[in-house]
Parts: C-alpha cells; sequence; structure tokens
C-alpha cells in the first residue's frame, strides 16, 4: 500500500463513524416520538373509554325517564 492509500481508509472509517453518530441520534430522536405518541393514544383511548360510560350511562338514565313519561311503547 503506498502512503495515499494508507492514508484513504483511517479516512473513510472516520466518515463512515460520523454517519453512524449522526443516525444513532436520529433514531434517538424518533425514538422519543414515538414514545410521546404512544402516550397520546393511551390518553386518548382512556378519554374514548371514558365517554363511551358516559354514553351508556345518559342512555341508561334517558330509557328510564321515558318509562316514566309512558313515552316508550311495551314490549310485547
Amino acid at each position: 500500500m503506498t502512503d495515499e492509500t494508507a492514508n484513504l481508509v483511517p479516512e473513510h472509517l472516520r466518515a463512515i463513524r460520523a454517519d453512524i453518530a449522526i443516525m444513532k441520534s436520529d433514531i434517538r430522536g424518533v425514538q422519543t416520538e414515538l414514545a410521546a405518541m404512544r402516550l397520546e393514544q393511551r390518553a386518548m383511548t382512556l378519554r374514548l373509554d371514558h365517554a363511551v360510560e358516559e354514553i351508556a350511562d345518559i342512555k341508561v338514565r334517558l330509557d328510564r325517564i321515558e318509562r316514566r313519561l309512558e313515552l316508550t311503547q311495551p314490549a310485547e
């Protein structure tokens, strides 16, 4: 190997290491964003579950009111 060729190998290795360091940083950022999205998804799921429960409670109350006011037909 000539001196020029011998100098190219470490230079390429340094460039590869720099690229890998950038990729690691990018991956950490993506992981952080993914974790935040998972937390938001959990929060949205909890809010949706709560809303569904409230709707079910309101339906029960509405059915009771309709029966008391005799607004529904009796089941045959």
